[in-house]
């Protein structure tokens, strides 16, 4: 007679994945000359919008990552649930130390993260989930959008990875770790070009905020 694992049934479906997301959130917004986390948005501001959506789409934990304006944009968040981490060394511009920062807060149980910046309000819910969908079903190590073959934000990063990640070190980039997996990565085709547009300028803001 077949042994069976306590605790399992035959033809058990596998536990559903745990997906956080890491919000980089911690930029000097020199180009912009004012926290463009905190610029309005619609009913909320522009980190409130990014954090919001993930949240919607079922990411969780969701780990904001501050730096520069780093009062107001947790002021912003306030009631939200998020946790919040502080990269002291913001300052540098450096998207990894950031990373690495939220990848730390993540806990044990999360499988997957979704890698989101904090100046991409135009994020859709229907591009979110179907990069969670694609990675629920193939499990692949990295998955990333793309419209008109340009790879966009945010990424999916499966836990095998992280360790890889948060050994990196100057002059090493988040660009050399995707050069490195590049045959892995699964990419999502998507018809939103949404997953390009952020926000460094006055101008970027003007012609992409919504009007309330």
């Amino acid at each position: 007679m077949e042994q069976q694992t306590p605790g399992t049934e035959p033809n058990a479906l596998p536990a559903p994945a745990v997906i956080g997301a890491v919000v980089l959130a911690a930029g000097l917004s020199t180009r912009m000359g004012r926290p463009k986390m905190t610029l309005p948005w619609g009913q909320t501001t522009v980190i409130g919008q990014v954090v919001g959506v993930l949240l919607s789409c079922g990411a969780h934990p969701v780990v904001v990552v501050t730096g520069g304006a780093r009062g107001e944009v947790e002021a912003a968040l306030q009631g939200l649930p998020v946790a919040l981490t502080y990269n002291p060394h913001y300052a540098n511009g450096e998207m990894l130390a950031s990373l690495q920062a939220g990848i730390a807060q993540l806990g044990p149980a999360v499988n997957a993260f979704l890698l989101a910046l904090g100046d991409q309000p135009q994020i859709e819910p229907g591009v979110i989930r179907q990069v969670m969908a694609a990675y629920a079903a193939h499990r692949p190590a990295l998955v990333i959008p793309s419209f008109q073959m340009r790879r966009g934000h945010p990424w999916l990063v499966d836990r095998a990875l992280w360790d890889e990640i948060m050994a990196l070190s100057p002059p090493q980039t988040l660009r050399d770790f995707l050069n490195r997996h590049a045959r892995e990565i699964f990419y999502v085709e998507t018809d939103s070009p949404s997953i390009l547009m952020d926000l460094d300028t006055p101008e970027d803001y003007r012609r992409q905020a919504p009007t309330v």
